[in-house]
């Protein structure tokens, strides 16, 4: 039970700070989600971060990468927002921003993965 609290709070905690976030960077005139956009970068390298620390010498436990992994990390990350973003932007033509915005997430996405894994070893 304590486990599912912790993914439950963590997950609670990532929403609001997604929510402010698109709050204040996306804009309906620009055509590209910006928000959604670098709450997708910073999720992949804090996933990254957590993850690789965790992994170096176990230095996290199981139940704060539950609560940051897990739980912030799945609250705040917004794949299934980016899929609907796209969905609009291909059904409005908007092809140039929905190739930018899709490979710029996915490319520069991984990319902070790994950053964040490598900036814990």
């Amino acid at each position: 039970m304590k486990q599912i609290l912790l993914v439950f709070i963590g997950g609670g905690t990532g929403s609001i700070a997604r929510y402010l976030i698109s709050k204040y960077l996306n804009s309906p005139t620009t055509g590209i989600p910006y928000g959604t956009f670098t709450v997708n970068i910073l999720g992949s390298f804090l996933i990254g971060i957590i993850l690789g620390l965790a992994l170096k010498n176990n230095t996290l436990s199981q139940n704060t990468v539950l609560f940051l992994a897990t739980g912030f990390c799945g609250g705040f990350t917004t794949f299934s927002t980016f899929a609907y973003e796209n969905h609009v932007l291909l059904k409005s033509g908007d092809f140039i921003n929905f190739f930018i915005y899709t490979v710029g997430s996915f490319i520069i996405g991984f990319l902070f993965v790994f950053l964040g894994m490598f900036i814990t070893k």
